[in-house]
């Protein structure tokens, strides 16, 4: 078994790297599409490609975070990087719409369970004084991946498939995967699986000269229809995959046996439903366009069916998912609420950013990436000198700073114009936005984990991730409806063509010009609103985090 920090350091890169999958999609989506049939036009029906992997990311994660609390870091780790795997091998490998999304949702699982589990881990090997800055540099490695996603998608596609890009994630999860479980001989199950991942990888890829071989492409005929899962291959790949699970439970079955008596999976799964459906209402929409998909109503009054048929169910039960009295301090379930409205300022820029770039500049997804680029590289940087400060001042003061820095820097966006970005001081307010953004990440999580006990650290852990990625799903639904009334309004005012030019409405350069300034707009109402969640979330961290010092317990 590696030692703790070598593990740390392990897990770390893997949340680096998990975060980086999160984001290279933003480049990989058009090729994606084309290689499942899709048209460039049809960016609606690739929506559940984005929508499956924060499906995955976020629904699960109180569970997992739970099981890490039972079973331990590093088998949780171990799992997480193995879903993430084979998540990523049926994502290079598939041919149709409905495996992208099935490979994305399983590495969106994989990828989301290492971070309650790696947060986890610190809080095992630091006391609560001194844990601010290893939280610090896992919430930084967490923040490069963003940084390096959008560059490893471009570095992959400028000299290869998209489908590399996933059989890279591919290599790294299971290269990680074993050094995180050490120098040890592997088990049968561990080979039934590899097989089980070749025969897997053969069936949905069909290589051609394999496929189309008198011989040896019998076993990838269909029994019927077209489909590759219905081969003799495909069958093959069934078999091994249900040995290899059950000689896994049956080597794990101590574990399972604790997981089952330890963890409410009822209460876990009426949560990740209430989850799934606030996902699904708002990452199936587009930003720029809509405030939630059109079955959007629909979802949140299912999710919030399942909310209360949750708050019920853990009232009754002794094995609560998220036990009585766990958030009841000030610290606890303050990080949630500050973490929630850092959700909904940062997809302001995360979103909007780019959108303004391409409004004013012109240019494609990679130039606007690269904008955002300047607020990405000092989200790490802000993340370590957070860190680093909780040991000289109140986490309440750090990530009131921090925060109260990022709105003001809405705020000069708020009044960019037309070229702000082909100047300096433009490169330096999103700088100073993205290092605020920085501070505020190591003080939530260890206000959080010094105000709960060691057993629960990774549910909370999770807990914290989630109310962070719900805000940012909140968030830029409700900016959007913000942005989208100020540009209707103004939009409305603006003359017909056939009144500004009338000798050439086809060509009326004073109406696109309204048109664009009408968008800038919208941008400049959602920074304003952006704005307002990192003040409000200043005002309620300094209050709820305490001022003086960590909380210990």
């Amino acid at each position: 078994m590696s030692s703790p920090r070598t593990r740390l350091t392990l897990a770390s890169i893997a949340v680096a790297f998990a975060a980086a999958d999160t984001y290279v999609v933003v480049l990989a989506l058009p090729d994606m599409m084309g290689g499942v049939g899709l048209s460039v036009d049809e960016l609606q029906r690739a929506a559940p490609i984005i929508s499956g992997f924060l499906l995955g990311y976020i629904a699960v994660l109180p569970l997992i975070g739970r099981i890490a609390d039972v079973v331990g870091r590093t088998p949780v780790l171990v799992g997480a990087l193995i879903l993430f795997a084979v998540g990523s091998l049926i994502t290079a490998g598939a041919y149709d719409l409905s495996l992208v999304v099935t490979g994305r949702f399983l590495q969106g699982v994989g990828g989301g369970g290492l971070v309650p589990a790696t947060l986890a881990l610190v809080a095992d090997l630091w006391p609560a004084d001194r844990r601010g800055l290893p939280l610090g540099v896992v919430g930084a490695v967490q923040e490069l991946g963003a940084v390096l996603g959008p560059l490893l998608g471009a570095a992959v596609l400028a000299v290869a498939d998209w489908r590399y890009i996933f059989w890279l994630n591919l290599t790294v999860a299971v290269v990680l995967a074993l050094l995180l479980r050490g120098l040890k001989p592997p088990p049968l199950s561990a080979a039934v699986g590899v097989l089980a991942c070749i025969a897997l990888g053969l069936t949905i890829t069909a290589p051609e000269r394999l496929a189309t071989g008198v011989t040896l492409g019998l076993p990838f005929v269909p029994f019927t229809g077209s489909s590759r899962l219905l081969t003799p291959i495909g069958v093959v790949t069934l078999v091994l995959a249900l040995l290899w699970l059950g000689l896994v439970l049956w080597r794990t079955r101590g574990r399972l046996s604790a997981v089952l008596s330890q963890v409410d999976l009822v209460g876990a799964g009426l949560l990740a439903l209430a989850l799934a459906g606030v996902v699904l209402a708002f990452a199936t929409a587009d930003p720029e366009r809509e405030l939630m998909a059109a079955a959007g109503p629909w979802l949140l009054v299912a999710a919030a069916v399942f909310a209360v048929g949750f708050a019920i169910w853990q009232r009754r039960t002794t094995r609560a998912i998220v036990p009585r009295g766990l958030l009841n301090g000030r610290p606890a379930w303050g990080s949630l609420v500050v973490s929630f409205l850092v959700g909904c300022a940062l997809i302001a820029a995360l979103v909007d950013v780019p959108v303004f770039a391409r409004t004013t500049q012109g240019g494609g997804q990679l130039a606007a990436a690269l904008v955002l680029l300047r607020f990405l590289i000092a989200l790490p940087v802000g993340a370590v000198v957070g860190g680093w400060l909780t040991r000289r001042l109140g986490l309440g003061l750090i990530t009131g700073a921090g925060l109260a820095l990022a709105g003001a820097m809405f705020v000069l966006m708020a009044f960019w114009g037309r070229n702000a970005l082909d100047h300096f001081p433009a490169t330096v307010v999103l700088l100073v936005c993205g290092f605020g953004f920085g501070l505020a990440l190591s003080p939530v999580n260890t206000a959080m984990l010094g105000a709960t006990p060691p057993d629960t650290h990774g549910l909370v852990s999770a807990l914290v991730v989630v109310a962070r990625m719900v805000g940012m799903l909140v968030g830029v639904s409700a900016l959007t409806a913000i942005g989208l009334r100020r540009y209707f309004s103004i939009a409305d005012d603006i003359p017909s063509p056939n009144e500004l030019c009338p000798s050439a409405p086809g060509s009326c350069r004073p109406f696109v010009d309204a048109l664009r300034d009408a968008a800038i707009s919208q941008v400049h109402a959602i920074f304003a609103g952006a704005a307002v969640c990192a003040f409000l979330a200043a005002i309620v961290a300094i209050l709820l985090l305490g001022r003086r010092g960590v909380v210990h317990r």
